[in-house]
């Protein structure tokens, strides 16, 4: 047995149960032919036999059979018989990257090194083969290819891809990892070290953002496209003219020069203001960008296996896989959900309301359920404000190419608004989305009731108040829900569905299918004040907010949390949300729970002044806090350092986490994860919150206990 194969059979015993993924050869011929070189060609076709229920993956197993695949077609090439090596996959993916189920069993840096090396001995094949046996290897991107699969086409020789083909990218900096099968000394190498940095550190620290296959094209990862009809006949003519020479391939040079280190230098600043230094694999794929500068391919490769085993041993991959498992799987299937077939049919939506939050739950309604919403407000110059603001709303999409004309003019079609309730008689579904105040609510429910049926859904999309005292009153108390969406409302994917004791089994089992249909991730919450992630924010907010005003210069307490890689700082949070908004929240809870949320005396003076913003833009464009919301905050003698700041906000967080796990808030810790991730953007990398106060012992210290079951999400657990 080969050193190659005993390191296959060594990982293997990592992942039990793995999903193999075969790689099916079968000799195609050569349209022309092969010019002085035979007409025959292999093509290995990546399949996992799953259908489009999963997605190709690159587990040990699978890496054995591609290399076995390789070694058979490397023996045909050097027996003369084939001129040419093709790689693709099965319908619409090529792969989705490393199989990483085996990881949480890694238990020591020599087992998580043979998943590195294992990776480039199988792949390097690929970029040796036109030296060391006379042909050329080809990989057709005919769909996703992510991680490890866009690896296994940076590592060919030549790159076709599909026009149609979507989800392509290198995501490991995404869970806290780094491309390390090749990714970060090909891809620069190909494609310079700006471009490669926007791929590596920029799409994946910006939630995950992927690539589609005509900016592969672009960017110059392939060397040429193809329309998804035909795809793999073009691109084996395409191939075909290559291997005869009649094609010729040419890729610009790469600037090497001061332009290299700037890039590096600018990645670096990005991967700090995205995620501060609390994950380390952006940070040290950037240092393997920076010397991909000027190493060889194997040192290049030799550095990504040090780094990848450094990485797969670390806390925050640990954290970013279980992030990665509640998106996938926890997030589909809602904890606590009635059986889905007592949902019933959603053929009309109301909106109440036109302003701008209505106005875009109207819009996310129509595109993507496809049906009729009525929007409503207190007279016809709102309502009419409230189309045109949708109207405009969808010229911008089809200016921008993100709707054809005709979506544009068939979702406009779709939207219509009235003053009268009487026009919400055939609703299926109504939210309302007026003012945040108990008693405006209960009016609009109870106007309601008079004209829909009586199994119309009532929503509310309150972020604070009581759905339980909304429904109070009403006739159908059971057929009112919370439906608490994020702004912006077409961007996070959470919903927050908030069922009160008397909403039923059928209501919830719609608004579940509705926000499926929304393409949202729901998560069924009690109801309780804020819910989660508005009591988390508020509850870490009112700590900064406390620091400054006992003392500590505004610009220390804003950045202290920055150690957590949180997405924005604590007053960008505010000013995101509105200091009038956060005052209305941090009210609600402080009447709920006490001094537990305390009312800040500065964020009172300044909502209060009239102010919207907490800073004003600067001439350079930077934020700039005025003297006079200075003073507001003034006059604390006991200010704190960075440190005692973010200790003080895990330390509420902590409590604040354990109280609503005993109360019933989510079914589990792991509701409250998800929850953060989805709707405020929670770096994957700290798994939420949970297993970073499980991870540094704050949930031993204040609640005796660990969260989360042991190995969850660490690798000291």
């Amino acid at each position: 047995m080969s050193d190659l194969q005993q390191l296959i059979e060594r990982a293997s015993a990592l992942t039990e149960g793995e999903l193999v993924t075969r790689a099916l050869a079968r000799d195609v011929a050569l349209p022309g032919g092969g010019g002085d070189r035979p007409g025959t060609a292999v093509l290995i076709t990546l399949d996992n036999g799953q259908d489009h229920t999963r997605p190709n993956t690159l587990g040990p197993r699978s890496l054995g059979e591609l290399n076995t695949a390789l070694d058979t077609a490397l023996a045909r090439a050097d027996a003369g018989e084939i001129s040419a090596i093709m790689i693709t996959g099965k319908p619409f993916i090529l792969a989705a990257g490393a199989d990483l189920t085996g990881v949480p069993k890694i238990t020591d840096r020599t087992q998580a090194g043979m998943i590195a090396e294992l990776g480039h001995a199988v792949f390097a094949k690929l970029g040796d083969t036109p030296a060391d046996h006379g042909v050329p290897t080809f990989c057709f991107v005919n769909g996703l290819a992510l991680g490890g699969g866009l690896e296994i086409a940076l590592n060919s020789t030549y790159r076709t891809v599909s026009a149609a083909a979507r989800g392509i990218g290198l995501p490991e900096c995404f869970l806290g990892m780094l491309p390390g099968w090749g990714g970060a000394w090909l891809l620069p190498n190909l494609i310079g070290a700006e471009r490669a940095i926007g791929v590596i550190i920029e799409n994946a620290l910006s939630q995950n953002r992927m690539l589609s296959g005509p900016q592969v094209a672009e960017l110059g990862i392939a060397d040429a496209i193809f329309d998804g009809a035909d795809f793999l006949a073009a691109s084996i003519t395409w191939a075909a003219g290559v291997v005869r020479g009649e094609i010729t391939v040419e890729r610009p040079a790469v600037d090497r020069g001061e332009a290299w280190d700037a890039a590096v230098a600018a990645g670096r600043r990005f991967a700090v203001s995205k995620i501060g230094k609390a994950a380390p694999g952006p940070h040290r794929a950037l240092d393997l960008i920076a010397a991909a500068k000027t190493s060889t391919r194997d040192e290049g490769f030799a550095a990504e296996n040090e780094a990848l085993a450094d990485l797969l041993m670390s806390d925050q991959l640990r954290a970013g896989l279980y992030s990665f498992e509640l998106v996938q799987k926890r997030a589909r299937k809602p904890a606590g959900a009635p059986e889905s077939w007592l949902s019933r049919d959603v053929g009309k939506v109301g909106v109440v309301g036109a302003g701008l939050m209505a106005t875009q739950l109207a819009l996310l309604f129509a595109r993507r359920l496809g049906v009729p919403v009525v929007i409503t407000d207190l007279d016809q110059g709102r309502v009419d404000a409230g189309l045109a603001r949708i109207a405009g709303e969808l010229d911008g999409l089809a200016d921008k190419g993100r709707i054809s004309t005709d979506q544009r003019n068939r979702f406009g079609a779709l939207v219509s608004g009235t003053t009268d309730y009487a026009d919400f008689a055939d609703c299926d579904f109504v939210i309302e989305a007026v003012f945040e105040e108990l008693g405006a609510k209960q009016q609009v429910f109870a106007a309601l009731e008079q004209h829909v049926g009586a199994e119309c859904v009532l929503a509310t999309n309150t972020s604070s108040l009581s759905v339980t005292a909304m429904a109070e009153g009403l006739a159908h108390p059971e057929r009112l829900i919370g439906f608490h969406f994020f702004n912006p409302v077409a961007v996070l994917p959470l919903l927050e569905v908030v069922r009160t004791p008397s909403t039923d089994d059928a209501t919830t089992a719609t608004a579940l299918a509705v926000a499926k249909g929304l393409r949202k991730n729901a998560v069924l919450v009690k109801d309780a004040p804020a819910f989660v992630v508005n009591r988390l924010l508020t509850r870490m907010m009112g700590e900064v907010l406390g620091a400054i005003e006992e003392g500590t210069p505004i610009e220390v307490a804003d950045t202290a949390l920055r150690p957590l890689g949180l997405p924005m700082s604590t007053l960008t949070l505010l000013q995101l949300v509105g200091p009038a908004v956060a005052l209305h929240v941090a009210e609600t809870l402080h009447d709920a729970f006490g001094d537990r949320f305390g009312v800040s005396a500065g964020l009172q003076k300044l909502v209060a002044s009239g102010r919207r913003t907490i800073a004003d833009v600067g001439p350079d464009g930077t934020p700039v806090i005025p003297d006079e919301v200075r003073a507001m905050f003034s006059g604390g003698t006991s200010p704190s350092t960075p440190e005692q700041i973010c200790d003080r906000a895990l330390a509420a967080l902590t409590e604040e986490v354990g109280l609503m796990l005993a109360e019933g808030v989510v079914a589990a810790p792991m509701d409250i994860d998800l929850c953060l991730i989805l709707g405020a953007g929670w770096p994957f990398h700290n798994g939420g919150i949970v297993p970073l106060l499980d991870r540094e012992g704050w949930t031993e210290r204040l609640l005796g206990r660990r969260l989360l079951p042991p190995g969850a999400a660490s690798v000291a657990a």
